[in-house]
């Protein structure tokens, strides 16, 4: 069933309105004709009404067809006009089209197949301007929300980088507040353990042995505040970028054997066997001993502390290619490989309770993975939770001096992108079968 075509002629000459009609009735379309004779009619009848086409006559009595079409337009009144013009007129009806009409006609072609034609016409050309128009609107709308969007996320970066700048401003403060009071710290601490332990040589006197017990508890608890103090205050300098490496040529195995006899007694105590493998054939190495030193006292204290039973291994060896392994394995509680991510970070401890079983400032592992990072090597962790821990520190046999010497720019202290062997995700069932068989070789 066809629809019912709503037309409006608009023209002062009744037998071309009629020609239209009837061409269009004998082309079988079924409309609803109306017809108005002037501009000011057919503008008031298509403010009310709504046309599917208008066919409009190029020489109206009271104004002329392109005054007319601008105003619709202007009137925002669209509908599909279809221009009838006179023989030669041609041009004319050109330069409507490029007003607003959507085609024309002439005259002496009106019949019932040329009005069908380009009434179908009219009504496709008016129905694509339509999705047209539509679509620019709908791109539009979304270029000016996108616009809106894009102010909101500049406000956010700004407020962020804002944010960036206290937070910074904040860790800048913190860091000196850290190294003023470390520096206040060390000052009575050194004082104490020094009276402490001059009261505990006999030609100051004899004590008794209650006497004796308490000044060794001062004494020790003493050394263990001085090294946490201490402990602070290489963080906050290498948060800060003004701590820097002081290489030399030295024996890293003596290094070693010298950080392991300060140990022993600790692992003695525990009950725990200590045990040291070097496997190198030229262990002069260029880099700072006394940082060394101070990472190996730091992973020994950490294997000590977390292992109630079993042993403990160092190992040095040879990678080849310039570049020597450090190796520190233990029996203990293990680290699971939720926390294994995050055990670099600063402060970050297993246990964050202040009820915790083991002690400590949460900054060790942080200041040896800076230090380490400070002098070009890597670090990597495999460990399985009650099993045991396996602690690889891989270093160049001479560290660079311009390394050496970097700032902490160059230093990760959030702990992300420091397990960079393939050993440094979760361990594979390779490497946690070599740990869960009791350890019988230090396997680097």
């Amino acid at each position: 069933m066809k629809e019912t075509l709503r037309i409006l002629v608009v023209d002062d000459d009744e037998l071309d309105r009629m020609t239209v009609y009837l061409a269009l009735t004998q082309a079988g379309e079924k409309i609803e004709l109306s017809e108005v004779s002037d501009a000011k009619t057919a503008i008031s009848t298509l403010r009310r009404t709504t046309y599917d086409c208008v066919f409009l006559d190029n020489d109206l009595p009271d104004q002329d067809a392109l005054s007319l079409i601008q105003k619709l337009r202007d009137s925002e009144i669209k509908v599909p006009l279809v221009v009838i013009t006179d023989q030669g007129d041609e041009q004319t009806a050109v330069e409507l089209m490029k007003a607003g009409a959507t085609d024309y006609l002439a005259k002496s072609r009106l019949s019932s197949a040329t009005v069908t034609q380009v009434l179908r016409h009219a009504m496709r050309v008016y129905q694509a301007e339509l999705q047209r128009d539509l679509a620019h609107q709908q791109l539009k709308e979304s270029h000016e929300q996108l616009l809106r969007k894009n102010q909101e996320l500049e406000r956010q970066q700004e407020q962020i980088q804002l944010q960036n700048l206290k937070l910074l401003e904040a860790s800048r403060l913190k860091s000196q507040f850290l190294a003023t009071m470390s520096h206040e710290l060390r000052t009575p601490m050194n004082a104490i353990i020094g009276f402490a332990q001059i009261l505990l040589r006999p030609k100051f006197g004899k004590l008794t042995n209650q006497q004796a017990d308490m000044v060794e508890r001062i004494l020790n608890n003493g050394k263990h505040l001085l090294l946490l103090v201490n402990e602070v205050l290489d963080f906050s300098k290498l948060e800060e970028g003004r701590l820097a490496l002081q290489p030399e040529l030295f024996d890293v195995a003596k290094v070693t054997h010298t950080a392991v006899a300060e140990m022993r007694s600790l692992a003695e105590a525990k009950k725990l066997s200590l045990i040291v493998k070097i496997n190198i054939a030229n262990s002069l190495i260029f880099n700072d001993p006394v940082r060394i030193r101070q990472i190996l006292l730091n992973l020994l204290s950490n294997s000590i502390k977390f292992t109630e039973s079993g042993s403990i291994w160092v190992e040095l060896q040879d990678l080849g290619e310039n570049r020597v392994a450090i190796a520190v394995r233990d029996t203990g509680i293990g680290i699971s490989s939720q926390d294994s991510q995050h055990i670099f970070e600063a402060f970050r401890q297993v246990d964050q309770s202040i009820t915790r079983k083991y002690s400590g400032t949460g900054l060790g592992l942080a200041i040896i993975n800076s230090l380490v990072q400070m002098m070009g090597g890597k670090i990597s962790l495999e460990s399985q939770v009650g099993v045991g821990s396996l602690f690889k520190i891989e270093l160049p046999r001479k560290v660079s001096l311009s390394t050496s010497n970097q700032t902490l720019a160059a230093v990760d202290f959030n702990g992300k992108g420091i397990l960079s062997s393939p050993q440094n995700s979760h361990p594979s069932p390779s490497q946690t079968s070599q740990v869960s068989m009791g350890f019988p070789h230090l396997k680097l």
